[in-house]
């Protein structure tokens, strides 16, 4: 399967941010279902000598209809999610969104509404930069 457009963008911000990539991609199964999430990463917490383990699944939203591409997200989430608990609880996942379509799609109301009520994690970065904007957790 072909990286997403911005993957390697995303890959750099967080490398920037002192995660170190441990998985590119984050390749698991469960039973007889493959998954595959774009990018595993750890960064040390210094203070408590633990790392914190993150999932990150990149989105670009470049296809011509915004809601498709919003429903296909959120389904993959929700299923990268509930994979996750079964092979790696310790690990939080991120959906990664470019900052324009942040700015303009995701202020909708609707749009906040199911981030909020499927408490989904996201990752806003600058594909043009290469750096993280906001965690939203």
């Amino acid at each position: 399967m072909a990286k997403d457009l911005y993957h390697d963008s995303v890959r750099t911000a967080l490398e920037k941010e002192g995660w170190q990539i441990t998985d590119d991609p984050f390749l698991f199964r469960l039973g007889r279902i493959s998954f595959r999430m774009d990018l595993g990463a750890e960064k040390m917490i210094s203070a408590e000598r633990e790392t914190e383990k993150i999932v990150v699944e990149i989105k670009t939203f470049t296809q011509a209809s915004f809601i498709h591409a919003f429903h296909e997200a959120t389904g993959q989430y929700d299923n990268y999610l509930f994979a996750l608990e079964e092979i790696a609880p310790e690990r939080q996942l991120f959906l990664a969104v470019p900052n324009e379509i942040w700015n303009s799609y995701f202020q909708e109301r609707f749009i906040q509404k199911v981030i909020e009520r499927k408490h989904i994690k996201l990752l806003i970065y600058d594909p043009i930069s290469e750096n993280i904007i906001l965690w939203k957790n």
